[in-house]
């Protein structure tokens, strides 16, 4: 920021030149859906499925084991706690969800970047914990650099509004202190919006502690109420919140972080086999998710997650582009507006092991379901693989290049007096041509989505250029946007806090594997 300033003063050529050389990294802003949700489920239906989901919550109930502050806080809001089992009586949940804001920003340290997630809005974000990664090498096991290079990817991609969480899990850093690089990387590296740590309670708060050095304002008020973060809370389905997870949503609630409230669905072996059944069972954990999150702060923003895939029922993994698992996303995403909570679901899904025609199918049926159902808050958008095992360089950049798709859709129709074009139908008349008339000329830079990846040219120059295809054009992109990143200006001082403070904490621990 200080070098910034001197070479704005400095001015005259050196700066122009400055200007001319610096790569520009061209960002659009998150979406707003210009179209109507796909809504799936009828009025009854919905009715059958939150009635049902009230009977498990009081009928049933949900397990909060190995947590008895959780408990005491279900005992005094009204709840029948047997055991570690809570059974919440009817509508109690419900009216806890009430106080949870429908729609929320979340703070980027670079201002132009803050999300505001609900609403008509879709926030897109990469992909979330693979321990494998997957590059032209093959393979192999993730590490601290490739993660770095997954946020500079995930820094220098328009579509991409978010920098994520564990875009990989960088496995040569001990597990009781890697959390500290990664969220080092994403305050760092890029200046979107991130995710925080919920591998643990204490690495919540020192998500939140790192978090008041890079949004202090001088003033020694670190993040003063502002949410800095959404991290991600699942529930360990069915109908079970461990109390790791749990531990970690109290600490981001406490300090007004979102969470996101996502049952973990394997469809026939963590729910029923059935749409319907699934929905109940989803529909019962986020509302108990939800209102245990208002027992510890009421107004702590909050998200309704679904996380929902089939089973192949011969070899028992799971498969992701399914009819199944979009009906289940559309009928979640009425859920979640008729409780008025924001809604995270869909991705880049898919279980191939390569970014070949397989991984195409499926990630673009999910992509295209989750933009439908009225997603607000979309992990995964791209570089997933392999069920989630894997996050790959290659596919990482194919979807990110797709997302623009969801942009341009999303944006619905135009029907003013220059998309209605009658000027142009005039000019041209019968059997001429539009390419040289007076409204093309106007409008066709901005008229048609343009890939940055795929190749349109006549086969003898593609051809000529070596025949590649859809994964060589991605690993050549990769290497160029890599080559051309620049790490985003960041106060020296507020740097040289971050870091001595994860130096200071990862000193006073012994290395832990486990």
């Amino acid at each position: 920021m200080a070098e910034a300033a001197r070479g704005r003063r400095g001015g005259g050529g050196a700066a122009r030149r400055a200007e001319r050389t610096s790569t520009k990294v061209e960002q659009a802003a998150y979406i707003t859906r210009g179209i109507p949700d796909f809504e799936i489920l009828t009025a009854e239906a919905l009715e059958i499925i939150e009635t049902n989901a009230e009977v498990v919550l009081e009928e049933i109930g949900v397990a909060f084991p190995e947590n008895e502050t959780a408990l005491e806080l279900w005992r005094q809001a009204g709840a029948d706690v047997r055991g570690d089992r809570v059974h919440i009586p009817k509508g109690l949940a419900r009216k806890l969800c009430a106080t949870a804001p429908s729609r929320f920003t979340q703070i980027a340290r670079n201002s132009d970047r803050n999300v505001e997630i609900g609403g008509r809005n879709l926030v897109l974000a990469p992909v979330y914990g693979p321990p494998f990664v997957r590059d032209a090498g093959g393979r192999r096991y993730a590490t601290l650099e490739d993660f770095h290079k997954f946020v500079k990817l995930g820094h220098m991609s328009k579509w991409l509004h978010h920098s994520g969480g564990t875009v990989c899990e960088p496995t040569d850093i001990p597990v009781n202190k890697r959390h500290f690089d990664m969220l080092l990387a994403h305050m760092t590296l890029t200046d979107k919006p991130f995710m925080g740590s919920v591998t643990e309670a204490s690495r919540a708060a020192d998500s939140v502690e790192m978090c008041d050095i890079l949004f202090d304002d001088g003033t020694g008020s670190g993040l003063n109420d502002r949410t800095a973060m959404i991290s991600l809370i699942n529930i360990n389905s069915p109908l079970t919140f461990d109390s790791i997870m749990m531990g970690a949503l109290e600490v981001y609630a406490k300090a007004n972080q979102a969470v996101i409230i996502s049952p973990f669905i394997v469809g026939g072996a963590m729910a029923p086999v059935s749409v319907a059944g699934t929905l109940t069972q989803v529909l019962a954990e986020v509302m108990a998710g939800v209102a245990y999150s208002q027992l510890v702060r009421a107004g702590a923003p909050v998200v309704f997650g679904a996380f929902v895939t089939s089973i192949d029922m011969n070899s028992g993994a799971p498969t992701f582009g399914t009819p199944e698992a979009a009906q289940i996303t559309y009928g979640a995403g009425q859920l979640a507006r008729r409780l008025g909570l924001p809604y995270r679901s869909a991705g880049s899904f898919n279980g191939s092991k390569l970014p070949d025609a397989q991984a195409a199918y499926e990630t673009a049926n999910s992509l295209n379901t989750g933009l439908l159902s009225g997603v607000n808050f979309m992990l995964h958008a791209c570089g997933w693989l392999e069920g989630g095992l894997v996050a790959d360089f290659e596919k990482f950049v194919m979807d990110a290049d797709q997302l623009g798709v969801l942009h341009g859709l999303a944006r619905g129709v135009e029907i003013d007096e220059n998309a209605q074009a009658m000027d142009a139908l005039r000019e041209v008349g019968p059997g001429g041509h539009f390419l040289g008339c007076a409204h093309t000329q106007a409008n066709y830079k901005q008229a048609f989505w343009k890939s940055q990846l795929l190749d349109y040219k006549p086969y003898e120059t593609w051809a000529d250029e070596g025949s590649r295809d859809t994964r060589a054009l991605a690993s050549a992109r990769v290497e160029k946007l890599l080559a051309t990143y620049e790490q985003p200006a960041l106060d020296p001082a507020i740097r040289e806090a971050l870091i001595s403070y994860v130096a200071e904490k990862k000193s006073g621990m012994p290395d832990a594997f486990m």
